[in-house]
């Protein structure tokens, strides 16, 4: 139990938890935008396993958002910001990975393999997906 404690306490003083905080609260409200746009395109636009097509314009739409929440609130007093374009290249890349394990999660659940529903890649999506994205931008978009 004090290794925990000593864990939180340090995750405190470095930031690092405030920043995981403010990026889950900027993450449910770009999971929402997601939603909002995935679900009634893969409902009734693209249904069954075609539903990965609907992944692409909900994940603009979110990672639009995503980018100005995130630079300017949850990493906001983190690293530094470069205004050449290349911290914006590194997040659009994050971004493209984050992107493409949504289309994995996507393709495989709701796919030929499984042929689950169209709601059930939210699931790994909300999970594992900003898990993934908070560390690489931490550490390499804006550290």
């Amino acid at each position: 139990m004090t290794a925990i404690l000593k864990q939180f306490d340090a995750m405190r003083s470095s930031g690092m938890l405030g920043q995981l905080i403010r990026f889950g609260i900027a993450g449910v409200i770009s999971t929402v935008i997601y939603s909002a746009v995935y679900l009634p395109l893969a409902l009734w636009v693209f249904p069954g396993n075609k539903a990965v097509i609907a992944v692409p314009p909900a994940f603009l739409v979110a990672v639009t958002a995503g980018f100005f929440l995130h630079s300017a609130w949850s990493f906001k007093g983190h690293g530094t910001r470069d205004n050449s374009g290349r911290q914006h290249g590194k997040f659009l890349l994050v971004q493209g990975f984050g992107l493409l394990l949504n289309a994995a999660f996507t393709w495989i659940i709701t796919g030929p393999l499984f042929h689950g529903p169209a709601w059930l890649p939210l699931i790994p999506i909300v999970t594992i997906t900003p898990l993934a994205t908070f560390a690489l931008n931490r550490q390499w978009v804006f550290g």
